[in-house]
């Protein structure tokens, strides 16, 4: 009697790869219902990270895209259906800030990965010194993505060697104006928020010196805006 066999073969080509943070790097065969980013991560294990110090990077055909694992979570259209030969990375990322001058609680601070504004920063470390506070002169520090500036924003200021641009952000909390920016205005890891204590006169002389000290244009000419601007140049 004539006899057949049937062999089920695994196809690796139809894998992706998991790995980093999660409690076990492995390759994850893809099944016919299209599992998505979030069944992946769960395949190996979960996070071994809290999830709002988790970042999740996935690559594809040459391009990687890099999320917090909370905005993963909270937004279902970034849980995206996963295709052979993706790898995900799963990274420890803790975002922190860094408070100085007149506020009332000099730290470094944690921030969930979803991102927080300038006005829940300023919040989070107590608010500003009454007595010793320029609420014309809120600053922030950081070093900015290039895509994020114009020319004119930019200016001649050279690049780090990582390509980014060196820039300082200032608030103006006299103007009512500046408590909406400061709630647009959202903080990014590794953000120096600074507080000044001097007189406007003491003010234009450090902004001189941060100039000096080979901070963009930005830092001055495009400001959140003591003269009355807006908006979000720091983007989101």
């Amino acid at each position: 009697d004539p006899q057949a066999s049937v062999r089920l073969t695994r196809n690796d080509s139809r894998n992706v790869t998991v790995l980093g943070e999660v409690a076990q790097s492995r390759r994850v065969p893809l099944g016919p219902r299209g599992e998505r980013l979030l069944d992946i991560i769960a395949s190996a294990g979960g996070t071994r990270q809290p999830v709002h110090q988790t970042t999740v990077r996935v690559s594809r055909s040459g391009t990687s895209a890099v999320m917090p694992l909370e905005a993963i979570i909270a937004d279902p259209a970034q849980n995206i259906r996963m295709r052979p030969e993706d790898v995900v990375t799963v990274l420890h990322q803790p975002y922190s800030f860094i408070a100085l001058g007149a506020v009332a609680r000099s730290a470094e601070v944690p921030f969930e990965g979803r991102g927080i504004s300038l006005a829940q920063a300023l919040a989070r470390i107590g608010g500003l010194r009454d007595n010793k506070a320029n609420i014309r002169g809120v600053f922030i520090f950081r070093l900015e993505d290039p895509a994020a500036l114009t020319p004119e924003m930019r200016g001649t200021t050279p690049a780090t060697d990582d390509g980014r641009i060196p820039v300082v952000y200032r608030l103006n909390l006299a103007d009512a104006r500046g408590f909406f920016v400061a709630q647009d205005f959202m903080i990014r890891d590794q953000d120096v928020v600074y507080v000044a204590t001097a007189p406007g006169a003491e003010i234009r002389e450090f902004l001189a010196t941060v100039t000096s000290l080979a901070f963009s244009a930005i830092a001055i000419g495009n400001v959140i805006s003591s003269d009355g601007g807006g908006g979000n140049p720091g983007g989101n």
